[in-house]
């Protein structure tokens, strides 16, 4: 294939799911707008708290099948094989991981557990849907196709959104179950779009196989990546959970919007880095130019967004109400202003997994991870600002160490290379 059309596929790959995930990011902060208004801010709270839950279940669950299927169609493995044993691994990771999260909360949190059927059934949906739907991102990506996220992603968002409005108008006082549903219905709808999209694309029809001979060599490629994921994803998802259980679920309700809306920013380089991945395997001799090009483009997209939401931050967050943009506007622009060492962190972490020094970057990952719930969770009592602004400082040394050591690591490539 020649060079130029890979470069352009690798650009139009990565602005594609930057679209998508901005029009995803766009319907979920209108569908916790409606959520704002049509519930009390407890209910709100508890519902932030569970989807954060399924989206640690669906990072835990998801096993590195992802990243897995872009080494192996990177290295011209047939991909229908790879992707059934990948979809039905994680399958089932994602059912039993959503069920003991649900009987260990009821166990260890039962005041703020919810225990109805409507929210049990949900919750798993959501876990097993989302955990399969991170795995057509990536298995598109690999097959070249990741511009096609845009659709599935709008579709599901205004799914989710519309089912949540019509609640809000049809009764006030919503219970978080019932707005747990209204979320799950979207990322379910987005599930089967993806579905149908994979067969249309590239032909592909489900047959998932749970046999050893094709799942195994899936993990033991995959579980290094998640692992290193894991390390990246888990802080925004945890702190929310913390800080529902163990300070207030007003806090969470707070702290949740200004995160949710950053992440929109922070997006863009987390999305550029999976197709900085996947180019890294598809050309190793690549390597330095397409992870400087990233960062390039990572800051420029990610910017522009981040700069939006500091001018925006108060207006925006007005529209889930005054309390919120009072709370949660502060918080913001200190979180928006961390796009840059985010992005740093991102470049940093597609080159290890392209080069396999997965254990340096997850070492470094989990000490970061750490230090950022700590030194939010020490500046919870004093709002939401002050959390933002102490994870934004611990975010910026932890970039400046990883911005170095990813300039010596790019520099041993290039003299591999010659």
């Amino acid at each position: 294939m020649d060079a130029s059309i890979v470069r352009h596929s690798a650009l139009r790959s990565s602005l594609g799911l930057v679209v998508a995930k901005a029009a995803q990011t766009g319907a979920g902060f209108a569908f916790w707008v409606v959520a704002a208004r049509a519930a009390s801010d407890r209910e709100v709270g508890l519902t932030m708290a569970a989807v954060s839950a399924v989206m640690i279940c669906t990072q835990l669950a998801v096993m590195g099948a992802g990243s897995a299927v872009i080494v192996a169609v990177g290295r011209g493995e047939p991909p229908a094989r790879v992707l059934d044993a990948a979809f039905a691994i994680v399958g089932v990771a994602g059912s039993v991981l959503a069920l003991g999260y649900l009987v260990l909360q009821s166990v260890l949190m039962p005041d703020t557990a919810l225990v109805s059927v409507l929210f049990w059934l949900t919750f798993l949906v959501a876990a097993v849907t989302g955990t399969l739907v991170i795995v057509l991102d990536q298995a598109l990506v690999a097959l070249g196709r990741g511009a096609s996220a845009t659709s599935r992603y709008a579709l599901g968002g205004g799914v989710s959104l519309g089912a949540a409005a019509l609640v809000a108008w049809w009764s006030r006082g919503v219970s978080a179950d019932v707005l747990m549903a209204c979320w799950t219905l979207g990322t379910t709808v987005a599930c089967v779009v993806g579905a149908v999209q994979l067969r249309r694309l590239v032909g592909y029809r489900p047959r998932p196989s749970l046999r050893s001979a094709r799942g195994r060599p899936l993990l033991a490629v995959g579980l290094p990546y998640q692992l290193l994921t894991l390390t990246e994803r888990a802080p925004g998802l945890v702190l929310p959970l913390l800080l529902a259980h163990m300070v207030a679920p007003e806090a969470a309700a707070y702290w949740y919007p200004a995160w949710m809306m950053a992440w929109a920013a922070y997006s863009a380089p987390m999305l550029m880095g999976i197709v900085q991945f996947s180019e890294g395997v598809r050309e190793p001799d690549r390597l330095v130019s397409t992870t400087w090009a990233s960062l390039r483009w990572s800051v420029a997209v990610g910017g522009l967004a981040a700069a939006v939401l500091v001018i925006l931050a108060h207006p925006l967050l007005g529209l889930m109400g005054e309390r919120y943009a009072d709370s949660s506007a502060g918080a913001l622009r200190w979180l928006a202003a961390g796009l840059v060492p985010y992005a740093v962190l991102q470049a940093y972490n597609a080159v290890c997994r392209a080069r396999g020094r997965y254990a340096e970057a997850i070492v470094v990952g989990v000490m970061l991870g750490v230090a950022l719930c700590t030194a939010a969770l020490w500046a919870a009592e004093r709002g939401a600002t002050a959390m933002a602004l102490a994870w934004l400082v611990v975010l910026s040394v932890g970039a400046a160490g990883v911005g170095l050591r990813l300039v010596v690591v790019l520099r041993r490539v290039r003299q591999d290379a010659r």
